[in-house]
């Protein structure tokens, strides 16, 4: 995943202050006492379920934690990786609040308030600022105990780690992450835990997302169409990946496999995010067809029950040329838009990339999904080590060639390879030659074009597409400028066709009002 938050989210911020503290409440449980978890009720009290099990006569302390989960960014979208953990910890007898600092501020009496934070990181944005959380937090109460968690919470360890991190968790984060709450209530130390792997794959039950923690779906991304908006309400049917793409964060982590989280827990958390007025559902999976037959059963049991709700899905060219009989189906339940990553129109630069796919494929799926009355919404990765001025040419006459200025969000005509700790794509013959040191400010390796011009172009287009974007300028009139820069720079004086900006409008076209990309 590639990419930068919107202009318009703000950074986690705290104006520091002296503070009461607030502490979890202590109690004193036989050990089988420890294993009784509380079931939140309808009114926010929680009931005791008791082990069956004999007590022995060994006392210990136990603490319910007042636990702070914090989300940075999650693409706009209202945040499940905090909702998730929380219904977990929840169930575990944990007091739990969760701030989503996208749309929140940090105030100094919700970090007083708490006995541990977590710090939820599904992607490279959420890291960086995830890490400017934690200093926030370590700067009010160097004690606290913090545990970064998510995709990207390996990434940069040596140096969050013992500083601001007592514990990082990645790939199947919630009971690790329970289990260390769960020994802090205990008493042990806040790097409890910390000897034990820090990616997690095991298959342990999904908990419903404790959606009532969090800020309500209307300031969220929305589905903008027929020039209204609908609320979007964000899911995941599978975690993890089938496929290894080398520029990738997610194969780091899973390495080629996936979780799926069952159709009867993904059904009860739409029918959450419907009580909370979502018409749209985004499925944010990183390959929704990896497990093809189970997403099929996902989408039959919710169209069944709310036949009204459209939906949008991210999976790989491939799987749209492989399940080409799934389509039809797909569209009469509703599936508005697919995100497709196309990355480059270089086929050589694809096959380093490991994308499994070749610009002639990519056209074959676009077609197919059209032909269903389905749109597809690119992702692009236009500036690698390998880019040159033709490439970037080539790819805008390919988006205007297929239709797709309209459906390009302008971000994707900047974006630069990332390569985080564990890259697959460090170990490239091909990559070396470009490597440069490790930029621990921005979490990733440095690298080097092999055309100097390329690295400049990408800064005018970065600077030019933000600017575009605070200004709120129409997708074709910012396609136009990207266009006339781009063939400028690749020594070409020809214009688009006058037609353009007509093809660039994005009426009809449906879109989540915040870009959503790989």
């Amino acid at each position: 995943m590639q990419g930068s938050p919107a202009p318009s989210r703000s950074t986690p911020r705290v104006k520091l202050r002296s503070s009461g503290t607030g502490r979890g409440r202590t109690r004193v449980f036989t050990r089988s006492t420890l294993s009784r978890r509380a079931v939140a009720a309808t009114d926010g009290r929680a009931s005791e379920r008791r082990d069956s099990s004999p007590s022995p006569c060994v006392r210990l302390t136990w603490k319910a934690m007042r636990v702070l989960l914090l989300s940075t960014y999650e693409l706009g979208h209202q945040p499940l990786h905090a909702a998730s953990p929380a219904g977990a910890m929840r169930d575990a007898g944990h007091e739990v609040r969760c701030l989503d600092l996208s749309i929140q501020k940090l105030e100094p009496a919700r970090v007083d308030w708490a006995d541990a934070v977590g710090i939820s990181v599904p992607m490279h944005t959420a890291m960086r600022l995830g890490i400017k959380a934690a200093k926030i937090v370590k700067t009010h109460n160097r004690e606290l105990p913090v545990c970064f968690y998510g995709l990207y919470a390996p990434v940069g360890r040596d140096s969050t780690v013992g500083v601001l991190a007592d514990r990082v968790i990645a790939g199947e984060y919630e009971s690790g992450l329970v289990a260390w709450v769960d020994r802090l209530a205990q008493g042990d130390a806040p790097d409890a835990g910390s000897d034990e792997p820090t990616i997690q794959l095991g298959h342990d039950p999904f908990v419903l997302p404790a959606r009532d923690l969090l800020p309500e779906l209307d300031g969220y991304a929305h589905l903008a169409m027929d020039g209204g908006e609908r609320k979007v309400g964000y899911v995941e049917a599978s975690h993890g990946c089938a496929h290894e793409c080398r520029h990738c964060p997610v194969p780091v982590v899973y390495g080629g496999r996936i979780r799926l989280v069952p159709a009867d827990v993904v059904v009860a958390d739409v029918e959450q995010l419907v009580r909370m007025g979502a018409e749209h559902i985004t499925f944010g999976d990183p390959d929704f067809l990896n497990g093809w037959r189970h997403s099929l059963r996902v989408v039959r049991a919710i169209h069944e029950r709310w036949p009204q709700l459209t939906f949008d899905v991210t999976t790989k060219v491939e799987h749209v040329l492989e399940r080409h009989d799934i389509w039809t189906e797909m569209a009469n339940s509703g599936c508005l838009f697919v995100v497709c990553a196309l990355e480059t129109t270089n086929d050589l630069i694809l096959e380093r990339l490991d994308k499994g796919h070749t610009t002639a494929q990519a056209v074959e799926a676009i077609d197919i999904l059209r032909a269903h009355g389905i749109e597809v919404r690119p992702s692009f990765l236009p500036f690698t080590p390998w880019t040159t001025h033709a490439d970037l040419a080539d790819m805008l006459n390919f988006i205007v060639t297929n239709d797709l200025i309209a459906n390009v969000d302008p971000v994707q005509y900047s974006i630069r390879l990332l390569l985080p700790e564990g890259s697959l794509l460090l170990a490239h013959p091909d990559m070396k030659p470009h490597l440069g040191p490790y930029d621990s400010e921005h979490l990733t390796y440095t690298w080097r074009a092999e055309d100097p011009s390329i690295d400049v172009l990408q800064r005018r287009l970065g600077s030019l597409v933000e600017a575009a974007t605070a200004s709120g300028e129409p997708a074709g009139a910012t396609f136009l400028e990207v266009y006339r820069v781009v063939m400028e720079a690749a020594g070409h004086r020809t214009s688009p066709p006058a037609d353009l900006i007509e093809a660039g409008s994005t009426e009809g076209r449906p879109r989540l009002t915040e870009p959503w990309f790989c």
